[in-house]
């Protein structure tokens, strides 16, 4: 069993943070698999056959994706915490990743070899020199070809989750926040999280604290450490980043509020910010929120703060009135 041990200054200061790098590396086993996870059809469908024509194109592509694919220990240079938390981009994730030499890049490599269970030569396909700068190229170039089209779909997803476990951790703390990130993560005791099943020396988390980064892929976790005590944890989000589909609110609800307010006061059945609703619901920022103002003027929706975003959730009258409503309607018919 592996555990990350948190000081109470580490715990307090723990929070969460997006990383378009671990995104893209969730799109790379997406796409060498079938993509049969039914919100990732359509997008599958779109990019398949280009990443897989450019594999068959670069023998050192083919050989580093298929190793990422494979192994179950992730080399450290693409496992790195997200530098700058919520605002992180792509740019800066490359640039770390370009600063990479080639001999921790070749001693990485044999580790996620030996560590990870895979059958795989790299003398293939590992040749030349400049390692870092190629590994960050052509990450960089999956990025833009086959996640970048896709980014805003998959960070409402990312910052609903991040909204939903904000809000778990404001009321119950950490243990609730962090309940079913994955199969294998849990609250151990009163100051550490288990991470693996697998034995290997337990981790001390520095004064920074922790980093839980939530991708779209369905299944998968893995650790992001940078020495000495920076560690980010990788999740599946909640949920599926499907193509979005605006909700049918009851006929009777839609009759009382308007269609706009109805569909609004059935999304915040989980808690959301304006932007996260106009995203999913496809709609103008400013009619969201001229529909929220209403709302919260008939006591059906509350606000509150959480950092820096700004949240909506329904009022128990909200509850009762779109679940009864609803409830009503569909046993009426």
């Amino acid at each position: 069993m592996t555990l990350l041990r948190l000081t109470p200054l580490a715990l307090s200061r723990s929070r969460f943070a997006l990383s378009p790098l671990a995104e893209t590396l969730g799109a790379i086993r997406a796409l060498s698999g079938y993509g049969g996870d039914p919100w990732l059809a359509a997008w599958h469908r779109r990019h398949r056959a280009a990443f897989s024509q450019a594999l068959e194109r670069d023998p050192f592509a083919a050989g580093l994706i298929g190793l990422l694919n494979a192994t179950t220990w992730l080399p450290g240079f693409v496992a790195v915490p997200p530098p700058h938390g919520m605002r992180t981009t792509i740019a800066q994730e490359l640039a770390q990743l370009r600063r990479a030499t080639d001999e921790q890049v070749a001693g990485e490599l044999k580790e996620a070899v030996v560590n990870g269970g895979v059958r795989q030569s790299l003398d293939g396909w590992l040749t030349g020199q400049d390692w870092g700068p190629r590994i960050a190229e052509l990450l960089g170039t999956v990025w833009s070809r086959h996640v970048q089209p896709d980014w805003s779909r998959r960070r409402a997803l990312l910052e609903r989750d991040v909204t939903y476990r904000a809000g778990l951790l404001a009321a119950y703390g950490w243990p609730h926040a962090l309940a079913r990130m994955n199969r294998r993560s849990a609250w151990v005791g009163a100051d550490a999280i288990r991470i693996s099943d697998r034995p290997s020396p337990d981790r001390v988390v520095g004064d920074d604290g922790m980093l839980f980064v939530p991708v779209s892929q369905p299944r998968g976790t893995w650790l992001c450490e940078s020495p000495p005590d920076r560690y980010a944890l990788v999740y599946p989000a909640r949920g599926a980043a499907a193509e979005p589909e605006p909700p049918h609110p009851a006929r009777a609800l839609r009759q009382l509020l308007g269609a706009g307010r109805a569909a609004i006061l059935q999304e915040l059945a989980r808690p959301a910010t304006s932007s996260e609703l106009a995203e999913q619901l496809r709609l103008s920022l400013g009619t969201v929120g001229g529909h929220l103002a209403v709302l919260r003027e008939a006591n059906l929706v509350s606000r509150t703060r959480t950092g820096r975003r700004v949240v909506y959730l329904r009022t128990a009258t909200g509850d009762l009135l779109a679940s009864g409503v609803t409830a009503g309607a569909s046993d009426a018919g």
